[in-house]
């Protein structure tokens, strides 16, 4: 099974040319702030039919300083920071309340581009979490009321109970909260854009905050 693993590994390759398109990218043209630059790039990434472009790998640590990583929906990125939402209770919320310090990647492959974001976590008041999650889908919303995220499951056919319930509660109360529905917004330190290139000479513009705003440096690939 190993070595069909590896096999396969080595059959495959990245940025096939019928599926993907390496845009040139001038780092003297990047805009001041990375916010500006993310903006754009998201917006490209969608235009160019990347599948769900509004995913992302979170990345956080526990208690002890173990690290964690998960993929989980953007929910919007402004001054306040790149926000997402979970349970206060899950794994990734007990992480955050310990180490309230997280790192993101997103990762959009028929431009050959990347996004790496890190800083800070801090939870948004509970009227936005819940403005946040009301303004989603019934799914979301009957997702949410099963709760226990993260705890261990007995059966299937708990989970298929406890989820039927919840949809027609969700359905039937589409205003009922959440209390622990959490939104959290990372603010950001650090925000790396790289630019993929078929001759392996890859664009990475850093952009760093300090005193004052936001500095930019090139990164070796």
């Amino acid at each position: 099974m190993a070595t069909d693993l590896h096999e396969l590994l080595r059959s495959l390759r990245v940025w096939d040319q019928e599926v993907t398109s390496l845009p040139s990218f001038d780092p003297s043209a990047a805009p001041a702030t990375p916010l500006e630059l993310f903006t754009v790039w998201f917006a490209q990434a969608v235009a160019a039919g990347q599948t769900e472009p509004h995913t992302m790998s979170l990345a956080t640590a526990d208690a002890e300083g173990r690290p964690d990583v998960r993929t989980v929906m953007l929910h919007g990125a402004d001054a306040d920071g790149w926000a997402f939402a979970s349970h206060a209770h899950s794994r990734k919320g007990g992480h955050l309340s310990a180490r309230p310090y997280a790192a993101l990647g997103f990762y959009w492959p028929v431009l050959g581009r990347q996004v790496r974001v890190r800083g800070p976590v801090t939870a948004a008041p509970s009227e936005d979490g819940q403005a946040d999650l009301h303004a989603r889908s019934t799914g979301a919303l009957a997702a949410a009321l099963t709760g226990r995220q993260s705890e261990v499951l007995g059966s299937l056919e708990e989970l298929a109970r406890a989820s039927e319930e919840s949809w027609e509660r969700a359905q039937r109360e589409p205003a009922v909260p959440v209390p622990s529905w959490t939104l959290y917004r990372l603010a950001p330190e650090e925000v790396e854009f790289f630019q993929g290139d078929e001759r392996r000479r890859h664009v990475r513009v850093n952009y760093r905050l300090v005193e004052g705003g936001w500095t930019q440096e090139l990164l070796w690939p």
